[in-house]
């Protein structure tokens, strides 16, 4: 016989088998729906109970009840066993559905990502036990409430397990925009931090300053500092980035700030970069050790036969900087000119006096100072908008000197601070460009100094800190966080390289003389294709911890959590606030309309 012949023949012997058990799937509960129903009937009518026969039920049912009337045996024994099956049937459609669209949406396991035991350490008693001790604070404490223990970064997917980073790790989030980078991340985070928090942001109204501004103030003194007014926030402190100036490392630092704000990574090794740098290292060394204002610089740099820096340096023992400085001010005119031109426009910002009033006295304001506020609950906010030049400059020295200032404080304290300092540096590659955050990463979360660095892409980063230093970053950071919207297909490969493989049984069937024959294999597979990467779910992220298997974790936005009525009505304040001092600042005024006519 033809295997053609062999094979229709098996497909009929299938239908028919099919065919039969689907008609048992039917007859057989409605038999016995027919049975019951009918016996319910006769109860009601009187007639007598039938015993245990289904079959007759529903074929014979006035031989079964003969006392019963003809009406009460088609309503009782043929209408109700059908609704009820129907019923049924409809019912057990619908949950399934429900199943499925459960397990088939975003909610749905991958096979081979982490499980529960997998990433044990970000759990909850582990998570604790960490926290008792790495927190002096806690070790006797007989409850330890959830947000002391650590930060939350959402729940297992799938599950009601939390998963927490340690007040110990350091950790890099990529998320696209929209992707609940601040509603799931960096909000949660500042709303649940036992100790002093600092935020970097580009935004103001909706976003996490208007979120957290109320909730922070309520445990502690909220700093603004908002020098190009994206929140539009009255001037009521400053701060002085000459108080970490005083020697010639630090100089150095505050002067790689303004030229990390002006030209990218790549740039900075150039003759030009480096002389603009090194001059305003000097000049702001000068102005720090005469405990001048920042904007004296501006002064000097407009004047290079000025010697008031030369004579402040020599003064206080600083000759080899002195003599290099009068180098540059007595080498050739064009480069002398060249150098000092490429200072200025790094420093061009200080020019603008609403800015510059941020960084220098004034009466009546409060001064900032990092060392207070390490040790403080307090919640600074430092404003700027992108390619903001010299002002992102300054929110980045701000932040610097705050992280170096607990840096200090933790060795004060025994190697940790307790409680611990969150450090949300989001947008950090537009508006907190430190050149060596990448080294910094190595030793911050063993001071108890938590960074968190949010970043919209790892090219975006890469920017910033080069190929080398964003590699670094990401090597350093415990923790790594990827949401929805990874576009770069290299990025996407490299993570679904890092999830890895699993095996994959295959079924693969066979048709001969001899009738159907089924053999299994194993095959390996991404767990997580790129092309599976870039398709994330909004709410959805990925979590890479230090040693453990890659997790999938649904997240948890503020606005879902216990309280978020209160918060939502809170930030809708905050932002009509933001809207009115916007509107009060730029409404014509009377003079205006003088000026028009």
């Amino acid at each position: 016989m033809p295997p053609s012949s062999s094979n229709s023949n098996t497909d009929g012997y299938d239908l028919v088998l099919r065919l039969l058990i689907g008609v048992l799937a039917v007859v057989v509960p409605l038999a016995h729906l027919a049975w019951l129903s009918g016996n319910v009937t006769a109860y009601l009518t009187g007639a007598d109970w039938a015993p245990y026969q289904p079959t007759s039920a529903l074929l014979h049912p006035d031989q079964l009840w003969p006392k019963a009337g003809e009406t009460s045996l088609l309503i009782g024994a043929r209408v109700v066993p059908v609704v009820l099956l129907l019923a049924l049937a409809i019912a057990v459609g619908v949950l399934w559905a429900r199943h499925k669209n459960r397990s088939g949406g975003r909610k749905k396991k991958i096979a081979g990502m982490a499980k529960a035991r997998d990433i044990e350490p970000l759990m909850a008693k582990a998570i604790t036990d960490k926290a008792r001790s790495l927190r002096p604070s806690l070790k006797h404490a007989k409850h330890i409430e959830a947000r002391d223990t650590g930060i939350l970064l959402g729940n297992l997917q799938g599950t009601k397990h939390e998963v927490r980073m340690g007040y110990e790790d350091v950790a890099v989030a990529i998320m696209a925009p929209r992707s609940g980078k601040t509603t799931s991340l960096a909000i949660p985070s500042i709303l649940a931090a036992p100790g002093p928090v600092l935020l970097t942001s580009n935004k103001a109204a909706g976003d996490a300053f208007t979120a957290t501004y109320d909730a922070r103030a309520r445990v502690g003194q909220v700093w603004s500092m908002d020098p190009q007014q994206i929140a539009h926030a009255a001037r009521e402190m400053w701060w002085n980035p000459l108080a970490d100036a005083k020697t010639l490392d630090g100089a150095g630092r505050l002067a790689g700030h303004f030229l990390a704000a002006s030209v990218d990574a790549s740039q900075q090794g150039d003759f030009w970069s480096k002389a603009g740098s090194n001059i305003l290292a000097q000049l702001f060394l000068a102005a720090a050790l005469d405990e001048r204002p920042i904007t004296d610089v501006m002064q000097w740099l407009a004047f290079p036969a000025d010697r008031t820096p030369l004579d402040i340096l020599r003064d206080h023992q600083f000759a080899a900087v002195a003599a290099q400085l009068k180098g540059t001010v007595e080498g050739p005119p064009e480069t002398r000119d060249g150098i000092y031109e490429t200072a200025r426009q790094y420093a061009a910002a200080l020019l603008n006096s609403e800015i510059a009033a941020w960084v220098t006295p004034q009466k009546g304001t409060a001064e900032f100072k990092p060392s207070a506020f390490v040790t403080s609950t307090d919640t600074l906010f430092l404003l700027s908008k992108d390619g903001g030049g010299g002002a992102s400059a300054l929110i980045a020295a701000c932040a610097d000197s705050v992280m170096r200032a607990a840096t200090a404080q933790a060795e004060r304290a025994g190697g940790r601070l307790d409680p611990p300092m969150l450090a949300i540096l989001d947008e950090a590659a537009n508006v907190c460009k430190i050149s060596d955050l990448p080294d910094l990463y190595s030793h911050l979360g063993s001071r108890g100094i938590i960074p968190i660095t949010i970043l919209q892409s790892y090219r975006q980063g890469q920017k910033v800190w080069s190929d080398a230093g964003m590699d670094a970053m990401w090597s350093a950071s415990t923790v790594k966080v990827i949401g929805s919207g990874i576009d770069d297909p290299d990025f996407a490969d490299k993570l679904s390289r890092l999830i890895g493989d699993h095996d994959v049984e295959t079924t693969s069937t066979s048709h001969s003389e001899s009738g159907k024959s089924t053999s299994v294999s194993m095959r390996q597979e991404r767990i997580l294709p790129a092309d599976a990467i870039r398709a994330l779910p909004k709410g959805t992220a990925l979590c890479f911890a230090t040693g453990m298997r890659a997790a999938m974790l649904d997240l948890r936005p503020w606005y879902l959590g216990p309280g978020a009525d209160e918060l939502s009505a809170a930030s809708a304040r905050a932002s009509k606030a933001i809207t009115a001092r916007a509107v009060a600042k730029h409404a014509p005024t009377q003079s205006d309309f003088g000026k028009a006519v």
